[in-house]
């Protein structure tokens, strides 16, 4: 029988995902600039830095660096051009902005990621068109609803105070 997780580092890769997903949904479903928000994010940051460092722990679908891995250094890199905003604020006039866009983007390929290895755990379907087809999908539909709110999100964002000290 095929069990789910096969490592030590396996198991803390689908627990940091699991944290990441939960945290991440909270952070897109709440006001932002929040104490709740900021605490909520340095979770969600943590999990992810765990995720990925534990993605390159994991060598059994392929045996070597893979698709994966490469997909684990891009979600890297958004989630650092989601957090140098907030170290460099006085930087730019548009920091507010790269947060939001750079740490959506993190959360929405969270969801692609997830949306991969659901489909891919249906017997019978073609592993690869089905992690092309639920990325491409969920990323798709993800960049479809920022283009058409960023500019909302971002006009409520500005209407609460940022840097709140509740």
């Amino acid at each position: 029988m095929n069990s789910l997780v096969h490592s030590t580092t396996g198991w803390i890769h689908l627990i940091s995902a699991l944290v990441a997903l939960i945290t991440g949904t909270i952070i897109l479903l709440n006001t932002k600039g929040t104490r709740f928000h900021r605490k909520t994010g340095y979770g969600y940051i943590v999990s992810m830095l765990i995720l990925n460092g534990t993605a390159f722990g994991l060598y059994g679908l392929f045996g070597r660096f893979g698709p994966f891995h490469v997909a684990a250094l891009v979600s890297l890199i958004t989630l650092l051009l989601g957090i140098l905003p907030l170290i460099n604020r006085q930087s730019s006039s548009k920091w507010l902005f790269r947060h939001l866009t750079w740490m959506y983007y993190s959360v929405i390929g969270l969801y692609a990621a997830f949306a991969s290895e659901i489909i891919v755990r249906i017997p019978g379907l073609p592993f690869t068109a089905m992690v092309i087809t639920a990325s491409v999908t969920v990323t798709g539909i993800g960049i479809f609803i920022f283009i058409k709110n960023h500019q909302s999100w971002i006009k409520n964002i500005r209407t609460h105070k940022t840097i709140s000290h509740e």
